[in-house]
């Protein structure tokens, strides 16, 4: 009786082994009908398909199980990398002597509008000596540049930077590729 039913066992256990290769499959299909039914019996459409969602996901996750996926081969890029650091640089301009005469002159004749005799004379001086200080300035601001600096990190591992004249919109963590003496959106 023992052996009968050890062979009995055996048969079983080899039967197994012999559909195990299809039981898998079936039996995620059948699952996977069966929760199928299940969504339909939600109330909104959104908890169905939600629903329908993750049961497909369980489904190729079972069926999946036995297939090993390729690994991704990473694509390199030649001149590729990432912005690491932008800063905005302004330079003032320089001032000449336009801005200095004619500041000078606005300023004594403002000047020359206060007081009277030798005070108005050391008005009309003030008022010129200030006009030049503030026509120079004036003339500076305007004048000013501004030059965006960018820092990259490439791919290879070296950093370079780059200067542009107008804002190049790139923010720190922008996907970046050499372009001659200038970088250029991925």
């Amino acid at each position: 009786m023992k052996t009968r039913l050890s062979l009995l066992f055996a048969a079983t256990f080899l039967a197994n082994l012999v559909f195990a290769a299809d039981a898998p499959a079936s039996a995620a299909e059948k699952r996977y009908a069966e929760d199928r039914k299940l969504c339909a019996d939600e109330s909104s459409s959104s908890a169905r398909m939600q629903c329908l969602r993750d049961a497909k996901a369980e489904y190729d996750k079972t069926v999946g199980a036995g297939v090993t996926a390729k690994p991704a081969v990473a694509k390199t890029c030649e001149g590729c990398g990432r912005v690491v650091a932008v800063s905005v640089v302004e330079k003032d301009g320089e001032g000449s002597a336009v801005g200095m005469v004619a500041g000078g002159v606005a300023g004594a004749l403002l000047g020359n509008q206060i007081g009277k005799g030798a005070s108005r004379d050391i008005a009309t001086l003030a008022g010129a000596a200030g006009g030049a200080y503030a026509g120079n300035k004036i003339e500076q601001k305007v004048k000013a540049v501004k030059r965006w600096d960018v820092v990259v990190r490439f791919d290879n591992g070296t950093e370079k930077s780059y200067s542009f004249d107008k804002d190049p919109g790139f923010a720190i963590g922008s996907d970046v590729k050499s372009a001659g003496n200038s970088v250029v959106a991925r």
